[in-house]
């Protein structure tokens, strides 16, 4: 007979989880904590500078892998969780935390189901990372050749029960630095190029926000200026573009990059343009192993399957561009990055039973 979620052990343990503070960089106090939590229930946990972990439970047949984050965006310290109607929220001040303790929860409680159970289960790796949140900074650091699992899920999405993220976007990063000539505003301004004007007609001519359904680019960040007497002569800006497409990656990228080139070369200024790819896409479909599986484990349980794209990054981007098959699986977190954050208990007991399922099928 198999055991059960217990849906009381599951909500203390994110109720726990979500209490420690851990916003990004800042993760050392929740990984002693998971360290000592995976090590009670039998794991053999490593962990590496960061405060990355990587855990393994023994079992027999193809390992398996499981992911989330440890880190959580701000304003994120001092979470005070508050339980309506079977929905936890925080107190409305900070973040709730779900994104990704959710995740983390539902991890630790497959793991007590199956110490429960007398069957054995297939071998488990279990990566938690750092610092997921300001870049996939952890699990690039990752030393992620040791990961025998070819196969996993990660819990770093929301969505109703079943949901399950097939694809996600490639994603440039663009730094530009502007040039033009200092020069006093009052008494000489003529002598002057305003670097803030060349950055704002640039910004004005690229196409930005939602491209089309795949694609998307945004101006983030504008720095410069030194005071209102003086005719600016350097700007930093940064900015990025994002497609599921490869194609139309490069195409809006390029216009991004043209669009700073030609504003320069207008005003008689310059600018260094840097741009970096931070993360590869990945699609996958319902005939790769680990979606057909998933899907048949949401069925078993009489849940319909959902199979949607992404237009951000995770840590499945990492694992996928080197030859693992992961796939985020919702976990039913709400509103994440806002003081609205939520998320339904059963969202999660529901993700934790559609992935005992999969294990189990896995025997």
């Amino acid at each position: 007979m198999t055991a059960m979620t217990n849906s009381t052990r599951l909500l203390e343990t994110f109720l726990d989880l979500v209490r420690i503070d851990s916003p990004s960089g800042d993760e050392a106090k929740i990984s002693e904590e998971l360290v000592a939590r995976l090590r009670h229930l039998g794991l053999d946990v490593q962990t590496d500078a960061l405060h990355n972990i990587v855990a393994r439970r023994q079992g027999k047949g193809e390992p398996l892998l499981l992911m989330a984050h440890m880190d959580t965006v701000m304003p994120g310290k001092g979470i005070k969780p508050v339980i309506r109607d079977g929905v936890v929220y925080s107190d409305g001040t900070t973040i709730l935390g779900a994104d990704d303790k959710s995740g983390i929860a539902v991890i630790l409680e497959i793991l007590r189901v199956l110490k429960e159970e007398p069957v054995d289960s297939p071998p488990l790796e279990v990566v938690i990372s750092v610092q997921e949140e300001t870049g996939l900074f952890g699990i690039k650091a990752l030393d992620a050749t040791g990961l025998q699992a070819r196969i996993g899920v990660s819990f770093d999405t929301g969505d109703v029960p079943g949901s399950i993220v097939v694809s996600a976007p490639s994603h440039n990063v663009l730094s530009a630095v502007v040039h033009g000539k200092a020069a006093h505003a009052g008494a000489e301004p003529e002598n002057g190029i305003n670097a803030i004007v060349i950055a704002a007609q640039a910004v004005a001519a690229m196409p930005l926000g939602r491209i089309d359904e795949e694609t998307t680019a945004n101006i983030g960040t504008i720095q410069g200026g030194r005071a209102t007497n003086i005719v600016p002569d350097r700007v930093e800006l940064r900015g990025e573009a994002r497609s599921r497409q490869e194609d139309k990656l490069e195409a809006q990228t390029a216009k991004m990059v043209e669009a700073l080139r030609s504003a320069a070369t207008r005003q008689s200024g310059s600018v260094d343009i840097d741009v970096q790819r931070a993360y590869r896409g990945y699609h996958l479909t319902e005939s790769d192993t680990t979606v057909a599986r998933l899907m048949a484990a949401c069925r078993k349980l009489g849940v319909e399957p959902r199979l949607v794209p992404s237009g951000g990054g995770s840590d499945v981007n990492i694992l996928n561009a080197l030859g693992k098959q992961v796939v985020n699986l919702s976990t039913g977190m709400t509103c994440v990055h806002t003081l609205e954050e939520h998320i339904a208990l059963s969202d999660m007991v529901a993700c934790a039973e559609i992935v005992l399922e999969f294990i189990r099928q896995s025997n």
